[in-house]
């Protein structure tokens, strides 16, 4: 099919789609790149979705292996968040990175296409994932600049304080929930200037606990996904291995 236009969604865990499962699609996740996709194709049966993004991957891996296939695609819209796995390192060229970044968003903007950005969420809430508000702050200055020098459209994620809110998160307390996936893709198609009809589904409460069951609930989380999180960095493994594009080729969902 010759598709007039074409989307394609590049990145890791947030794009593939992460913490909102649904086991009849891909890798058994749905996410707000599907939900955005569904929406800029309702009224265009021309419209072609592709989704490059695999979890854990870093921005040099996601500028090796999806930039190029996406410009095969020839896009007319990309968007792209890549970084948040290279700020959870301790240890990170941030600069350094977003100087590859900014080579890998001018290859994407040479297609013509519009390009949509990403800034990195504000973890101030978190007392785990709060140590990398700092190199986030870094990061997201120097997106703003690449995005400015390109003219890419902009998702400000840093300052969407909805997601303070515990129940816009999955239970891994790393990836957003369905209904923090379906407020991403209305935030997404707000910056596109495109109507939607979509409905944040219902969070679920997160219940206020006392300090005993706080604890076992920490340690759970350490036991269950904190851990085995940090296996896979220091043996040098990734949640994405093994895995492949959900949609490598132009869709219509």
């Amino acid at each position: 099919m010759d598709f007039t236009s074409r989307y394609v969604a590049l990145g890791d865990s947030f794009t593939e789609g992460v913490g909102d499962d649904d086991p009849t699609r891909p890798n058994g996740v749905r996410g707000w790149a599907d939900r955005v996709a569904e929406q800029l194709g309702a009224a265009d049966p021309g419209f072609g979705y592709a989704n490059l993004a695999i979890r854990g991957r870093k921005i040099r891996q996601i500028l090796a292996e999806q930039v190029d296939a996406a410009v095969a695609l020839k896009p007319t819209v990309v968007s792209i968040y890549a970084g948040a796995n290279d700020i959870l390192r301790p240890k990170v060229d941030i600069d350094d990175l977003l100087v590859d970044y900014d080579a890998g968003i001018r290859k994407l903007k040479a297609t013509g296409a519009t390009i949509v950005m990403f800034t990195g969420f504000d973890s101030r809430g978190s007392k785990i994932f709060g140590t990398t508000r700092g190199r986030t702050a870094i990061y997201n200055e120097l997106v703003r600049g690449i995005a400015g020098d390109h003219g890419a459209l902009l998702v400000d994620y840093w300052r969407f304080s909805e997601y303070y809110d515990w129940g816009m998160w999955a239970t891994d307390r790393m990836h957003m929930s369905p209904a923090g996936h379906a407020n991403m893709a209305k935030r997404v198609l707000t910056v596109l200037e495109h109507d939607h009809s979509i409905d944040v589904p219902p969070m679920t409460p997160v219940p206020e606990l006392g300090r005993a069951e706080a604890l076992r609930a920490n340690a759970r989380w350490v036991r269950e996904f904190a851990g085995p999180w940090v296996v896979r960095r220091v043996t040098g493994k990734s949640s994405g291995d093994g895995l492949t594009p959900r949609y490598p080729r132009l869709t219509h969902l």
